[in-house]
């Protein structure tokens, strides 16, 4: 069974360069083994998603006019992370403030091609269906 994302949970991006770890406000009043639980909205660039170093990703406009600018050779460019879209799949069968629980094996995909997933839960003993 996958763990309860809480915070302080270490996640990569396919595209960074750094790990980064999420961040979950306390406003959905649910705390997993100390720290607040974190659910599939817990998506928000620059407030949940902090940055992963720099960017390499083509697809992401600084790094693809540095590029250009460097006659064609990648250039990565600091990190953004622009998450439009939840947390996918969740654990749908255990809600945090009416939104599903977010697991250590969903992933967010970034705007710019990433795919952003858990290394450490933050939590070792709560597990979810």
């Amino acid at each position: 069974m996958p763990n309860q994302v809480s915070m302080g949970a270490m996640m990569t991006c396919s595209f960074g360069a750094a790990p980064s770890s999420l961040v979950v406000l306390p406003k959905n009043k649910v705390l997993a083994e100390g720290p607040p639980a974190a659910n599939i909205m817990d998506h928000i660039p620059m407030v949940n998603i902090m940055p992963f170093g720099v960017c390499s990703s083509l697809a992401n406009p600084t790094v693809a006019a540095a590029t250009a600018a460097a006659l064609g050779v990648l250039t990565p460019m600091p990190c953004i992370p622009a998450t439009a879209a939840p947390w996918v799949p969740g654990a749908p069968t255990v809600l945090i403030a009416n939104m599903p629980a977010l697991d250590n094996v969903s992933q967010c995909m970034c705007n710019w091609g990433g795919v952003i997933a858990f290394t450490t839960p933050g939590t070792t003993k709560t597990m979810i269906p």
